[in-house]
Protein backbone atom coordinates (compact mmCIF):
# COMPACT_ATOMS: atom_id res chain seq x y z
CA UNK A 1 0.00 0.00 0.00
CA UNK A 2 1.27 3.03 -0.54
CA UNK A 3 3.61 2.28 -3.28
CA UNK A 4 3.31 3.73 -6.95
CA UNK A 5 2.25 0.67 -9.04
CA UNK A 6 5.03 -0.32 -11.85
CA UNK A 7 3.70 -0.53 -15.22
CA UNK A 8 6.06 -2.53 -17.87
CA UNK A 9 5.66 -1.76 -21.27
CA UNK A 10 7.56 -3.24 -24.46
CA UNK A 11 9.18 -0.04 -25.73
CA UNK A 12 9.20 -1.05 -29.36
CA UNK A 13 6.93 0.50 -31.60
CA UNK A 14 5.49 -2.46 -33.70
CA UNK A 15 1.92 -2.79 -34.83
CA UNK A 16 -0.44 -5.14 -35.58
CA UNK A 17 -3.55 -5.34 -37.66
CA UNK A 18 -6.79 -7.00 -37.77
CA UNK A 19 -9.23 -7.44 -40.99
CA UNK A 20 -12.53 -9.02 -39.91
CA UNK A 21 -15.85 -10.02 -41.46
CA UNK A 22 -19.39 -10.45 -39.32
CA UNK A 23 -21.30 -13.10 -40.88
CA UNK A 24 -24.79 -11.84 -39.89
CA UNK A 25 -26.53 -14.86 -40.33
CA UNK A 26 -24.14 -16.98 -38.23
CA UNK A 27 -22.59 -14.40 -35.98
CA UNK A 28 -19.12 -16.04 -37.02
CA UNK A 29 -16.23 -14.02 -37.27
CA UNK A 30 -13.43 -14.25 -40.35
CA UNK A 31 -10.57 -12.78 -39.17
CA UNK A 32 -7.19 -12.06 -41.26
CA UNK A 33 -3.77 -10.55 -39.09
CA UNK A 34 -1.35 -7.95 -40.70
CA UNK A 35 1.31 -6.35 -40.44
CA UNK A 36 -0.12 -3.63 -42.86
CA UNK A 37 -2.87 -2.29 -44.00
CA UNK A 38 -2.89 -1.61 -47.39
CA UNK A 39 -4.93 -2.57 -50.94
CA UNK A 40 -3.07 -5.93 -51.43
CA UNK A 41 -4.20 -6.77 -48.45
CA UNK A 42 -7.83 -5.59 -48.39
CA UNK A 43 -7.75 -7.86 -51.70
CA UNK A 44 -6.52 -11.12 -50.03
CA UNK A 45 -8.89 -10.63 -47.36
CA UNK A 46 -11.84 -10.64 -49.93
CA UNK A 47 -10.74 -13.95 -51.61
CA UNK A 48 -10.42 -15.13 -47.94
CA UNK A 49 -14.06 -14.39 -47.67
CA UNK A 50 -14.67 -16.19 -51.24
CA UNK A 51 -12.87 -18.95 -50.06
CA UNK A 52 -14.79 -19.22 -46.68
CA UNK A 53 -18.03 -19.18 -48.32
CA UNK A 54 -19.72 -21.93 -50.80
CA UNK A 55 -18.87 -20.74 -54.53
CA UNK A 56 -23.10 -20.85 -55.04
CA UNK A 57 -23.16 -18.17 -51.82
CA UNK A 58 -23.04 -14.34 -52.80
CA UNK A 59 -21.17 -12.48 -50.98
CA UNK A 60 -22.14 -8.73 -49.90
CA UNK A 61 -18.83 -6.66 -48.11
CA UNK A 62 -20.29 -3.66 -46.45
CA UNK A 63 -17.16 -1.43 -45.96
CA UNK A 64 -16.21 1.57 -44.17
CA UNK A 65 -14.21 4.17 -46.40
CA UNK A 66 -11.03 3.31 -45.64
CA UNK A 67 -8.00 4.12 -48.03
CA UNK A 68 -7.21 0.36 -48.41
CA UNK A 69 -10.29 -0.91 -49.45
CA UNK A 70 -10.19 0.89 -52.37
CA UNK A 71 -7.86 0.43 -55.92
CA UNK A 72 -6.47 -1.36 -58.37
CA UNK A 73 -6.12 -5.03 -56.18
CA UNK A 74 -10.07 -4.23 -55.23
CA UNK A 75 -11.20 -3.62 -58.58
CA UNK A 76 -9.68 -6.77 -60.21
CA UNK A 77 -10.62 -8.83 -57.18
CA UNK A 78 -14.31 -7.99 -58.26
CA UNK A 79 -14.07 -8.01 -61.49
CA UNK A 80 -12.87 -11.70 -60.91
CA UNK A 81 -15.41 -12.48 -58.71
CA UNK A 82 -19.10 -11.69 -59.91
CA UNK A 83 -20.60 -13.07 -57.04
CA UNK A 84 -19.05 -10.28 -54.90
CA UNK A 85 -19.97 -6.91 -54.00
CA UNK A 86 -19.16 -4.23 -51.94
CA UNK A 87 -21.27 -1.58 -50.59
CA UNK A 88 -19.76 1.72 -48.54
CA UNK A 89 -20.74 2.77 -45.17
CA UNK A 90 -21.98 6.39 -45.05
CA UNK A 91 -18.77 8.31 -43.99
CA UNK A 92 -18.40 8.70 -40.25
CA UNK A 93 -20.91 6.30 -39.67
CA UNK A 94 -19.25 3.37 -37.55
CA UNK A 95 -22.68 3.04 -35.58
CA UNK A 96 -23.80 1.23 -38.29
CA UNK A 97 -21.20 -1.17 -39.16
CA UNK A 98 -21.72 -4.50 -37.20
CA UNK A 99 -17.64 -4.98 -37.36
CA UNK A 100 -17.50 -1.84 -35.52
CA UNK A 101 -19.30 -3.27 -32.82
CA UNK A 102 -16.49 -6.90 -32.80
CA UNK A 103 -13.76 -4.32 -32.29
CA UNK A 104 -15.30 -3.01 -29.54
CA UNK A 105 -16.31 -6.26 -27.55
CA UNK A 106 -13.00 -7.97 -28.20
CA UNK A 107 -11.26 -4.98 -27.20
CA UNK A 108 -13.13 -4.70 -23.65
CA UNK A 109 -12.39 -8.77 -23.34
CA UNK A 110 -9.06 -8.74 -24.29
CA UNK A 111 -6.95 -5.66 -24.31
CA UNK A 112 -8.75 -3.05 -21.90
CA UNK A 113 -7.79 -3.32 -18.41
CA UNK A 114 -5.26 -6.66 -18.94
CA UNK A 115 -1.37 -6.68 -19.11
CA UNK A 116 0.27 -9.08 -22.01
CA UNK A 117 4.09 -8.73 -21.73
CA UNK A 118 4.71 -9.10 -25.72
CA UNK A 119 2.25 -7.82 -28.73
CA UNK A 120 2.46 -10.79 -30.08
CA UNK A 121 0.64 -12.52 -26.98
CA UNK A 122 -1.85 -9.49 -26.70
CA UNK A 123 -2.54 -10.38 -30.81
CA UNK A 124 -2.73 -14.37 -30.35
CA UNK A 125 -5.75 -13.39 -27.71
CA UNK A 126 -7.36 -11.03 -29.87
CA UNK A 127 -7.20 -13.35 -32.74
CA UNK A 128 -8.86 -16.19 -30.74
CA UNK A 129 -11.27 -14.23 -29.06
CA UNK A 130 -12.68 -13.24 -32.58
CA UNK A 131 -12.59 -16.57 -34.16
CA UNK A 132 -14.24 -18.26 -31.05
CA UNK A 133 -17.08 -15.85 -30.00
CA UNK A 134 -20.50 -15.50 -31.83
CA UNK A 135 -21.24 -11.91 -32.24
CA UNK A 136 -25.17 -11.37 -32.38
CA UNK A 137 -26.37 -8.78 -34.84
CA UNK A 138 -29.73 -6.66 -35.69
CA UNK A 139 -27.87 -5.65 -38.77
CA UNK A 140 -30.24 -7.34 -41.04
CA UNK A 141 -33.30 -7.06 -39.19
CA UNK A 142 -33.09 -3.06 -38.62
CA UNK A 143 -32.48 -3.23 -42.06
CA UNK A 144 -35.42 -5.49 -43.55
CA UNK A 145 -33.62 -8.37 -44.81
CA UNK A 146 -35.23 -10.44 -42.58
CA UNK A 147 -38.50 -9.60 -44.06
CA UNK A 148 -37.69 -9.83 -47.31
CA UNK A 149 -35.29 -12.98 -47.49
CA UNK A 150 -36.89 -15.11 -44.68
CA UNK A 151 -36.04 -18.55 -46.62
CA UNK A 152 -32.23 -17.44 -45.55
CA UNK A 153 -32.91 -17.08 -42.17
Amino acid sequence: MGETPIIRADPGRKQTHFYGALNLLTGQEIVLRSDVMSGEVSAQFLLTLLESTPEDVPVVVFWDRAPWHRGPEIAKVLRDNPRLETIFFPTASPDLNPQEHVWKAARKAVSHNHDFASLPALAGMFESFLCDTLFPSSFLDRFGYTTIYPMFI
